[in-house]
């Protein structure tokens, strides 16, 4: 019942396994508890009968009393153990799971998140999260408890008088197979509601993220209008889920509730013929009264599980994924990046075609070339973010591909044209290069950068909040924060985009110092697009089709007749003269 399926079923940890079976075991002896109260009423009722029968005498008030108070002890010490072991028990598995999940995508390759909206990720830590932390701590142990509960009280009855307990649990059987057997037009209506229900989330976001575009085309009733209609879809799938899971579950409770009749019907006939006495037909209505009590919960519990299921198989899907691991330690002789022969496809269409040149340590390796020709492809591959597919990336004759990326990650900071910051303080931004930086080290890592002097005009210097994305911050002085970061980690391997790319003329100078002062010494494998940004570059490396077409120093490029980057270099010469 609790094995590999059930795990992954519910995306369950072992321990939340462990979880489910003390549950549905505190659940039974919850039940059993509860259905002992009928005990002492069925004993009191035939002591009174006996004693008005037979003449029999009532035992004193005391026994009563004493036999109340312990069960009332018992009652009570037992539903505290269920409650601790379901509902108690469950949050901590959720926080695992949340902290878990969170690891599992912090190792997972870059290409996992191309290919995935943001929304649907969001959906999945927040909103699958929360479905399945209420079916964990409110429908598995209460659910499976109730099976093995009815399975006791069945075998109970059974022995007791098998036509009495046929007639009261015929129903049970009969309600559930009408539940699963609705169960894959369930599990459909809610894939389709969860889509809709996705498809609001991701209208939504590319609404907020997109605004000043919509407004600057006049376009907001227009995109107001279908924001609005998918939110009456997602409403209208998820009104029709809940009526029909409604429909479905209100006839399985009136199925259910027919055992009762049947029973009164059976007993009283076999009472006529004088095949029962009547204590006998009491306690059977005494357990028809209190039998059915846990599968009230439990057919609304059933139709949850077949909502969650969905949930579920999100969240598997994503620790099903395969991580990118390696070895747990990274020393190269020196850091000299070398590409031999790579492939790379990116959804079956080819990137790079055998790529193969080498980054020297020391030295600023330009990669140049048309869109689409592998630039931006060959800095992740260097960095691990993908793996190559044919060939091998190595740095200091070791293969990046054979190492933890978060290990090799260690040897390399990156200064990118969109720059990633948070809303955190100055310092806080800064601090992300080396975490265990002094305030110091952060200091003289922003003073290089050239960051000191618009910080120290911000309202409290290097503790200011900067906005979501740095958004109070200008793109020139969210750049330098972005070189500080670098220069702070100090890393041997630089990986750079073009990173004065749209920076004004001032702005760009004070990029161009602060770069100066990073590039000494290290192995630096810049994407160039503007040619006139490298011309004291080491190598350019130009890349067609994903392909090396050309390379060495830049003056020795730009001698030769007809090459691509002397070519691009009089193209973009040209277009520099351009003017309204």
């Amino acid at each position: 019942m609790f094995g590999e399926k059930f795990k992954r079923k519910f995306a369950l940890t072992d321990q939340g396994v462990r979880n489910a079976r003390l549950g549905a075991y505190w659940t039974v002896a919850a039940n059993l508890t509860s259905f002992a109260g009928i005990g002492f009423l069925f004993l009191f009722v035939k002591q009174l009968m006996d004693a008005m029968t037979t003449g029999a005498e009532l035992p004193g008030v005391l026994p009563y009393v004493l036999g109340l108070l312990a069960y009332f002890a018992l009652s009570f010490l037992v539903h505290r153990m269920q409650y601790q072991n379901t509902y108690g028990t469950v949050y901590e598995e959720v926080g695992t799971l949340r902290k878990g999940l969170a690891e599992r995508m912090r190792k997972l390759p870059l290409p996992f998140f191309m290919g995935r909206d943001l929304a649907d990720l969001s959906e999945t830590i927040m909103s699958d999260v929360k479905t399945l932390e209420h079916v964990w701590s409110h429908v598995l142990g209460y659910l499976y408890g109730s099976y093995i509960f009815t399975a006791v009280v069945a075998v109970v009855l059974l022995t007791y008088d098998w036509r009495l307990a046929i007639a009261a649990l015929w129903s049970v059987p009969v309600a559930f197979a009408l539940l699963f057997g609705s169960r894959k037009m369930t599990v459909k209506s809610q894939a389709e509601a969860k889509a809709a229900a996705l498809g609001v989330s991701e209208d939504v976001q590319e609404t907020l993220d997109n605004v000043r575009e919509i407004r600057a085309i006049n376009q907001e009733e227009r995109y107001l209008s279908g924001l609005f209609a998918a939110m009456d879809k997602a409403e209208a799938s998820q009104t029709m889920v809940e009526l029909g899971n409604g429909i479905v579950i209100n006839a399985a409770s009136v199925i259910m509730r027919l055992g009762i009749a049947t029973t009164i019907m059976v007993g009283a006939n076999l009472i006529v013929a004088g095949q029962i006495d009547f204590m006998v037909f009491f306690a059977f209505l005494l357990c028809v009264s209190r039998i059915y009590s846990p599968f009230d919960q439990s057919l609304a519990l059933i139709a949850e599980v077949f909502f969650s299921e969905v949930s579920a198989k999100r969240l598997q899907a994503i620790y099903d994924e395969p991580t990118a691991g390696g070895a747990e330690s990274f020393s190269p002789k020196g850091h000299d990046i070398v590409f031999d022969n790579v492939g790379f496809s990116y959804d079956g269409a080819p990137v790079l075609r055998g790529a193969s040149f080498v980054a020297r340590e020391g030295e600023v390796t330009a990669l140049v070339g048309p869109s689409g020709s592998g630039k931006t492809t060959c800095s992740r591959l260097a960095a691990r973010l993908w793996d190559a597919d044919s060939g091998s990336v190595r740095v200091g004759g070791v293969d990046v591909s054979t190492v933890d990326p978060e290990v090799l990650l260690g040897d390399y900071a990156m200064v990118f044209q969109d720059v990633i910051l948070f809303d955190d303080t100055v310092m806080g931004n800064i601090r992300l290069g080396r975490r265990d930086a002094t305030d110091e080290e952060v200091l003289a890592a922003a003073k290089a950068a050239n960051c000191d002097e618009f910080v120290r005009d911000l309202p409290q210097g290097y503790d200011t909040m900067i906005g979501e994305n740095g958004s109070r911050l200008s793109g020139g002085e969210r750049q330098r924060i972005s070189i500080a970061r670098a220069l702070l980690k100090d890393a041997p391997i630089l990986l750079m985009d073009e990173a004065t790319a749209s920076l004004d003329v001032e702005s760009e100078t004070q990029v161009q110092e602060a770069l100066s002062r990073l590039l000494v010494g290290k192995t630096v494998l810049v994407i160039a697009h503007r040619m006139r940004t490298i011309e004291n570059a080491d190598k350019v490396v130009v890349l067609e089709d994903g392909r090396v077409a050309e390379e060495g120093r830049p003056s020795d490029l730009l001698q030769q007749g007809s090459g691509l980057f002397r070519h691009m270099t009089e193209l973009q010469t040209l277009s520099a003269g351009w003017s309204i």
